[in-house]
């Protein structure tokens, strides 16, 4: 057996543990200078200073990789996106950027139903090509761990097309983890406010959550509560049938108005709840008291030009567990870049740079049941491996809106060098 040592390194900075961090243990970050990292069969070996590297495991050694004086971080974890779509929506952006709200331009027949047209329209190869190539962007701008959700199929055959393409795509530099969002919105031929409406929710825990299942495509399942769309009771029933069949929930929670999805989700044990910009004070004592992760989206609110970020410094000073994701989807929120993420949360939503290093990595590896294996650079670890082209790990924010990853390793595997994903 072989192994790796990474070296010419600033320094290593991470979190620790093999669990979620609260409050202001997130600021407690391990800081280890001009050190080494050991990878041995895809794992983190060894991980601090070269002269204490044990003999035994030095003489393992065949391969030397230079850091090039770059800083060490986790791997992100990107914990909400929606990979697997086809066709844009920039003139949507372009309607909005004139007056048109996000509302208006769904009951237009935008919105996650033109997406899904487009999707439905595509072959299952085609997503997986797509999925592949935003993958590799994630990739170059430092992830190698994300949640990847269906829900613009919206039938049987068109949800399970999107997790088979998740589930081969996720092969490539990125981890990919599906999550079953068959309760995204009501298919366009479905007439929410007709018996149509009941016979759609029916047919999602009767078939859909049953084949996904059978297939064993998803991890995961997600529901849309929000005015307009699920109900509270209804995306109750939905995560109620997803876990019946081994899937863990996780819930749009309280995005654009206050629905008590919050609460829903610390109620069922649900792994998160996402977005939470209207979140009540009922929801933010309730996650507190879960280890259900408060996932935080601050691209959303970015891209859609709202003034409203979910509050992050409450849920955070107050016990939840804070996690960040991208909510890469044509819509709402067109990134693939965890380190504009950890911006938007530093600038826009008030927490510390460690704070926001902390939920984009092992928090998030947690929100995914994966903080043994990912989040942290310790040793047992998957060798999840971020170089940063700087000296500390300030940069990340300090240096903004510029591409700071130069290396990234994947379970110990090189998949982007030099700024370029590498083939193999």
């Amino acid at each position: 057996m072989s192994a790796t040592l990474i070296r010419n390194l600033s320094r290593i900075v991470t979190p620790r543990g093999r669990t979620a961090v609260r409050g202001r243990a997130m600021r407690e970050l391990a800081i280890v200078e001009s050190p080494v990292i050991v990878v041995n069969d895809g794992r983190i070996a060894y991980a601090g200073r070269e002269r204490d590297v044990p003999r035994a495991l030095r003489r393992e050694v065949t391969r030397d990789f230079d850091a090039g004086g770059g800083t060490a971080i986790p791997g992100f974890v990107d914990t909400h996106t929606h990979l697997p779509f086809a066709g844009y929506r920039e003139s949507e952006f372009n309607r909005r950027l004139k007056g048109e709200t996000y509302q208006q331009i769904a009951e237009s027949g935008g919105g996650i139903a033109s997406t899904g047209r487009a999707t439905r329209a595509a072959r299952e190869g085609e997503l997986v090509t797509l999925v592949g190539a935003r993958a590799n962007t994630m990739a170059l701008h430092g992830t190698t761990t994300a949640e990847a959700k269906s829900g613009y199929g919206l039938n049987l055959h068109d949800e399970l097309k999107q997790l088979r393409a998740i589930r081969t795509a996720g092969e490539g530099p990125v981890r990919l983890v599906p999550t079953c969002l068959a309760a995204h919105e009501f298919p366009p031929e479905c007439d929410r406010r007709s018996p149509q409406r009941a016979e759609y929710i029916e047919r999602v825990v009767e078939e859909i959550i049953p084949a996904v299942a059978a297939e064993k495509l998803a991890r995961f399942c997600d529901v849309f509560v929000e005015d307009g769309v699920f109900t509270r009771d209804e995306g109750e029933r939905v995560l109620r049938a997803g876990a019946a069949h081994g899937m863990t929930p996780r819930i749009h929670a309280d995005e654009l108005s206050d629905t008590d999805g919050a609460a829903l989700a610390a109620s069922l044990g649900a792994a998160s709840a996402d977005h939470l910009m209207f979140i009540s004070e009922r929801g933010i004592d309730a996650l507190a008291a879960s280890d259900t992760v408060a996932n935080l989206l601050p691209a959303t609110s970015f891209f859609l030009m709202s003034e409203r970020f979910a509050p992050a410094r409450t849920l955070l000073d107050r016990g939840a567990i804070v996690s960040l994701s991208t909510d890469c989807n044509p819509g709402s929120s067109m990134t693939e870049s965890m380190q504009i993420v950890v911006q938007l949360a530093t600038l826009r939503m008030k927490l510390t740079v460690e704070e926001s290093l902390t939920a984009a990595t092992l928090n998030g590896a947690y929100s995914l049941g994966l903080a043994d294996e990912t989040g942290s650079i310790e040793e047992g670890k998957l060798a999840d491996i971020v170089i940063l082209d700087a000296p500390n790990y300030l940069h990340l924010v300090y240096h903004f809106g510029v591409n700071l990853v130069r290396h990234v390793f994947r379970g110990g595997e090189l998949v982007v060098r030099d700024g370029r994903i590498q083939t193999h």
